[in-house]
């Protein structure tokens, strides 16, 4: 009986083994902290991973950061380097607008010199705060009149008036427009024509502070006009817009054009070797202006001057671009207050338009 029990037991023992062995198991290891410690290995080395990425981020950004100061340490260096040719180019300039200016001072020393020497000392000078005028008699040159070199400080001291500001009118002389308008200088401009009832209108094209008053194509015509800048511009002009483009504010017609570029033009047939009394306007080398009046038709005071004979005399006195203005009983020269000439008629004659200078 007892060897057959322990077959039994036997049996049974095989049939628990297994059982006892995971209790064994169970008894030596404790599955929560196995799963704990794989759970916080897992977390070890997501941190890792995600601190070898920040640090990678970090490499990036100094790197980056890196090449922004070589960026802006270049930005740097080409702002000094611009801002070192930027002082350089000032300076630069201010020398050449010093050297301009003491050419200008030179060049305009030697023209007074120059006029000086052949019409003696001016008979009168004004510096006033637009403009500087000195003003020759011409009788060292051999006629009867003036003759005023003109500089502007301001383009606007000069300007074309007409008569009563109108375009249609009895006309106006030299001296009460040079009144009026409180002008140091004034002469007689554009040329005009009269109706039966002694109205006066402007021949050829009239600009007056930049507005068109008058206009005319007539090619025959040669137009005198003055710029933005003070600027003598003399042109055939055949339309309006050419005006505007040009910046012309002031200007009036009359012929022929005497001088172009220093060099004497051709005067027409109906003009040519006729002496009168003569309003003429030009500008020397310097950029200066001048207007010259000469008086004629008065036996024993003074016959005038032929075109070619004034040519020849404003090449001497170093004019580049002249033109002849209104001539014959229109002629008047006004200076600080006094009318200088002695005009052919006796007195001085209503005329449609006067340019006038202001101190």
């Amino acid at each position: 009986m007892q060897p057959v029990l322990g077959k039994v037991n036997r049996f049974f023992l095989f049939l628990l083994a297994p059982a006892l062995g995971f209790l064994l198991a169970l008894t030596l290891t404790n599955p929560a902290d196995k799963l704990q410690a794989e759970g916080l290995k897992l977390a070890s080395e997501q941190s890792k991973q995600r601190a070898d990425e920040l640090g990678q981020q970090v490499d990036d950004t100094k790197k980056t950061l890196r090449e922004v100061e070589a960026v802006v340490a270049d930005l740097r260096d080409r702002a000094k380097k611009e801002q070192k040719e930027y002082e350089e180019q000032n300076k630069h300039i201010d020398n050449l607008l010093v050297t301009s200016r003491s050419q200008t001072q030179k060049s305009a020393d030697v023209l007074d010199t120059i006029l000086s020497n052949m019409l003696g000392e001016p008979i009168g000078q004004s510096f006033g705060n637009q403009s500087i005028v000195k003003v020759y008699s011409l009788q060292e040159a051999g006629y009867r009149g003036y003759m005023a070199k003109v500089r502007l400080k301001d383009p606007s001291a000069l300007k074309m008036v007409l008569a009563n500001d109108s375009v249609k009118s009895k006309g106006e002389t030299t001296s009460h427009a040079g009144k009026r308008t409180g002008a140091v200088l004034a002469i007689n401009a554009g040329g005009f024509m009269s109706d039966s009832k002694g109205n006066l209108t402007p021949l050829g094209i009239t600009v007056v502070d930049g507005k068109i008053r008058t206009f005319s194509n007539n090619s025959k015509l040669s137009f005198v006009g003055f710029n933005n800048k003070g600027h003598l511009v003399g042109a055939t002009i055949t339309t309006q817009a050419q005006i505007t483009q040009q910046g012309i504010l002031q200007g009036a017609s009359f012929l022929p054009r005497l001088l172009q570029d220093g060099k004497r033009l051709p005067i027409p047939r109906d003009w040519a070797n006729a002496r009168q009394p003569r309003t003429l306007i030009g500008h020397f080398d310097n950029g200066d202006l001048l207007v010259i009046v000469i008086d004629g038709r008065r036996e024993g005071w003074s016959k005038g001057v032929t075109l070619e004979e004034a040519q020849r005399k404003l090449q001497e006195f170093h004019v580049v671009d002249a033109y002849n203005l209104d001539g014959g009983g229109s002629s008047a020269f006004y200076y600080n207050g006094k009318l200088l000439n002695k005009p052919s008629g006796g007195k001085e004659r209503p005329v449609v338009s006067n340019l006038v200078i202001l101190p």
